[in-house]
């Protein structure tokens, strides 16, 4: 009898598909990954696209939203719990530019330009991409 555990899968880079625009995920920088309360999994190329898909969903429906850290690539952290990057000096799959941190200083070290801007879970929410 096998078990059901809600939580992340790993992203098959170069294969899997993005949920939103359909692009293969390729960049392991900037994907990020919507975990909903009953474990389906929805995988993004950019976390502007998980962004832009975050709202057709319920808040109510998601258990986790994940997002690569740009320091450490490949590895999923709390989106919610991250630091973001905006700076042109980065480009992101969707020419959004945006990257995220598990760590502020991270971010802070990334950012080169006077007009990048550093941002918390709750602004990246509210910011026009």
């Amino acid at each position: 009898i096998g078990s059901c555990s809600v939580g992340p899968e790993e992203i098959n880079y170069g294969h899997a598909a993005c949920h939103f625009c359909k692009m293969t995920i390729v960049d392991n920088q900037h994907a990020s990954e919507i975990v909903s309360t009953k474990g389906k999994v929805f995988q993004y190329d950019a976390i502007e696209c998980m962004l832009h898909d975050l709202k057709s969903k319920e808040e109510s429906s998601i258990r986790l939203l994940l997002i690569n850290d740009y320091v450490a690539p490949g590895e999923l952290i709390d989106a919610t719990a991250s630091t973001f990057l905006i700076s042109k000096k980065i480009q992101s799959p969707m020419g959004a530019f945006l990257s995220g941190f598990s760590q502020k200083r991270d971010a802070q070290k990334a950012s080169q330009l006077e007009d990048d801007q550093l941002l918390t879970w709750s602004e990246i929410l509210n910011h026009k991409l």
